[in-house]
């Protein structure tokens, strides 16, 4: 049994180790280095405050001008290459744009309005056109789907940024310095094994990931077991060391009884964040759609957007781009400024709120889900917090202080409402807290404990991060000389 143990181990290393040194180093980059992204706050900041006069053709007019048939599911006033635009999004399709001030459904767009787009955001910068792309090393992202195809603009800044702007409406969807390209190519992009989708595996790259990180997982649990069968813990070896191996077999031996544990789990939690064989989905998923109470409709907004920008410039804040909302059926526009704060038009009685009422969303959450328990959040806990701006999630404002609603439903589903825009911020059920532990907690050490502590997080992470290094390292070597 032991004979096999070894044989399994060392030739799922000899083809597995290069990965996992990858892994480990690209991680590391990734700490501190994301995958390129525009974030709202960045997003809010190259738009000009918009302007009530001249502005805007009614809201009615706009819908029926993008799609007569559907409904959409988001509804935005923004500008973009230089005018105010509607921007409407539809659930399995494409964005639409539809101009603000002539009313008309716009084509989608070209050189010069990639180049008008580009400019806007990064003005009196010069630029060059880098053509139109579907998909490329910088936007793998499944949330550009609905703006694809891409066009990409280069700016000649100190960052020499790449825009990617939407050929669907127009606007600035990502952005990518050259230090953020230079580092993902060690970082995000290798540590996502991005480099499979380029060879034209887009369709088995996710059972790739998974399945190499299930053998990788294998790998490092023989590993463990023959790393404490080897390990003489009472009488040394003749040699009076506790470890028959040396060299770089040494090296991988005190390694992986070091840091192998750390290791397996690192591998582990890797796999549970491709959502293996869909073990987080749920199968009675809450449906939120009630929690709005009804379809997005003009009827549910009778102020003109003119009309939302006035009230909100009365109250000394500068909206640079609106949405139209609607909770529990009531309707509101948020306004966002240039800071990415925040305020609400009431349909209802015309007040600007900063933030709505704790009622307000539990009656709403109750059309979701009858005899929801809310409980405020003052403080960040394990399933709510912020995480820095190049993590993964870290682009999300997570304000404080932020409702959770509770369901006795079959999956203990858990609401999360923004009480500052009345967004549902997320759906917490079993399976998806599940996730929080053996995804968030295990890869990313998302424990508050450590990350309100930066350098201990920082040296946490790092420090594990070389411990699997050198494993990983170790048995590339000795694989190698095997191979040999």
């Amino acid at each position: 049994m032991k004979r096999y143990l070894y044989l399994w181990h060392r030739w799922l290393g000899i083809a597995l180790c290069l990965f996992m040194a990858l892994w480990f180093f690209s991680g590391m980059v990734m700490l501190y280095v994301g995958y390129p992204k525009l974030t709202p706050r960045e997003h809010l900041a190259h738009l000009p405050p918009l302007s009530a006069q001249p502005c805007c053709v009614a809201l009615a007019a706009a819908m029926q001008a993008a799609d007569s048939q559907r409904t959409p599911t988001r509804i935005r006033l923004s500008t973009v290459a230089g005018e105010p635009r509607y921007l409407f999004s539809y659930a399995g399709r494409e964005n639409v744009a539809v101009s603000a001030l002539s009313g008309q459904k716009l084509a989608p767009s070209d050189r010069a309005q990639a180049l008008a787009s580009a400019q806007q955001y990064a003005p009196a910068t010069p630029l060059s056109y880098r053509g139109l792309v579907q998909e490329d090393l910088w936007s793998h992202s499944r949330a550009l789907d609905a703006d694809r195809p891409l066009q990409r603009v280069e700016l000649d800044d100190a960052a020499n940024t790449l825009l990617y702007i939407s050929g669907q409406t127009g606007e600035v969807v990502r952005d990518a310095t050259a230090l953020e390209r230079g580092w993902n190519y060690v970082g995000a992009w290798l540590h996502w094994l991005y480099p499979l989708r380029g060879l034209g595996l887009d369709r088995l790259w996710s059972n790739l990931v998974i399945y190499l990180s299930l053998a990788a997982t294998l790998m490092a649990l023989l590993g463990a077991v023959i790393g404490v069968l080897r390990w003489r813990f009472r009488q040394p070896y003749r040699s009076g060391s506790r470890t028959p191996y040396r060299g770089f077999a040494r090296w991988h031996h005190l390694g992986g009884l070091l840091f192998g544990g750390l290791a397996i789990t690192w591998i582990f939690s890797g796999l549970m964040s491709m959502n293996p064989w869909q073990l987080f989905g749920s199968a009675t998923p809450l449906k939120v759609a009630a929690y709005q109470g009804g379809a997005l409709a003009p009827a549910a907004f009778p102020l003109s957007a003119a009309q939302v920008l006035e009230r909100f410039a009365a109250q000394g804040f500068r909206a640079r781009e609106l949405e139209w909302r609607l909770v529990g059926g009531a309707g509101y526009v948020v306004g966002f400024d240039g800071a990415g704060g925040t305020r609400l038009l009431s349909m209802a009685d015309g007040a600007v709120l900063n933030r709505l009422p704790r009622e307000v969303l539990e009656q709403a959450a109750a059309a979701v889900h009858p005899g929801g328990v809310g409980e405020l959040l003052e403080g960040y806990d394990f399933y709510y917090y912020a995480r820095a701006e190049q993590s993964m999630l870290g682009h999300l404002d997570k304000r404080l202080p932020m409702l959770r609603v509770k369901f006795d439903d079959a999956q203990q589903s858990w609401l999360h409402l923004d009480l500052y825009t009345g967004e549902v911020l997320g759906v917490l059920d079993r399976p998806r807290r599940a996730s929080r532990w053996l995804f968030a907690l295990l890869h990313s050490w998302d424990w508050l404990p450590l990350l309100e502590r930066r350098p201990l997080w920082d040296a946490w992470m790092i420090g594990l991060s070389l411990g699997g290094l050198l494993i990983s390292v170790s048995g590339v070597v000795l694989g190698w000389r095997r191979l040999r």
